[in-house]
């Protein structure tokens, strides 16, 4: 008698799983209202996860969360500015007070003035290190603690290619991301005990507003896709449970910001 094997009854489950690798995982960006952080947030909930888009300008963050959530995943707006310590522990709270727990953590907001150091206000200084690096530090100092109630998750921390070499005029920047990266390293090794992922992603130059508004004559051309990054950072969120990649750079192949 011949015996035809019928189907798994889960198959459905995998096939799922495969299309959506992040289904049931909610995930929190910062910087989310354009840019790379609309992309990372685009990306994210297109592979099933549910994306909280934090930013300083409410509107953009709503924009985004609106086209992120036609994609796959859910995607709701939060206005915070990431400096804040308060508010920074509040939108920790309210993510879990929303979802019940928080698997990937993406810092990705980022500011810039290109200036020689003598033009360079301390202020200007202050805000540079206060959103690319400070940020970072509240927003991990935050959910590292509910991460390693849950028994684990992830931080992907947006670092570039000024966290290895330098250009001129861009001291406060580069002293940032060298630092976030010298931060990205330091909790690897801290919360890797603890079940808790740290991944730094080396991004080149991307068409995104962060350059081209501030370089108009800069050839777009040359730029790569920022969802080619955001991709990137879906491929770390979705190593197997036992593997971190602690870090990856992500160059375009024609722009010159690294050899």
């Amino acid at each position: 008698m011949k015996t035809e094997s019928l189907p798994p009854a889960n198959l459905d489950v995998h096939h799922a799983a495969q299309l959506a690798p992040l289904r049931d995982k909610i995930a929190f960006v910062t910087g989310g209202g354009r840019g790379l952080g609309a992309a990372i947030c685009n990306a994210l909930a297109a592979a099933g996860a549910t994306v909280v888009v934090a930013d300083v300008n409410l509107e953009n963050a709503r924009a985004v969360a609106r086209n992120a959530g036609q994609r796959g995943g859910r995607a709701h707006a939060l206005k915070v500015d990431i400096g804040a310590d308060e508010q920074v522990q509040k939108a920790i709270a309210d993510t879990i007070a929303s979802h019940g727990r928080l698997d990937a953590l993406i810092n990705n907001a980022g500011i810039d003035f290109t200036l020689p150091i003598e033009e360079l206000s301390v202020d200007q200084w202050d805000a540079v290190v206060r959103t690319n690096l400070r940020g970072p530090f509240l927003l991990c100092k935050y959910a590292v603690p509910v991460m390693r109630r849950q028994g684990g998750g992830h931080i992907v921390n947006i670092a570039s290619t000024a966290a290895r070499r330098a250009w001129p005029n861009a001291s406060a920047y580069h002293a940032s991301k060298w630092a976030l990266l010298g931060l990205s390293h330091a909790l690897h090794a801290e919360l890797r005990p603890h079940g808790i992922k740290v991944s730094a992603v080396i991004a080149g130059g991307m068409r995104t507003p962060f350059l081209l508004d501030r370089f108009p004559d800069l050839d777009p051309d040359v730029l790569q896709d920022p969802a080619n990054v955001a991709a990137t950072v879906c491929f770390l969120l979705t190593q197997p449970a036992e593997t971190v990649i602690p870090e990856v750079m992500v160059l375009p192949m024609r722009e010159t910001s690294w050899p």
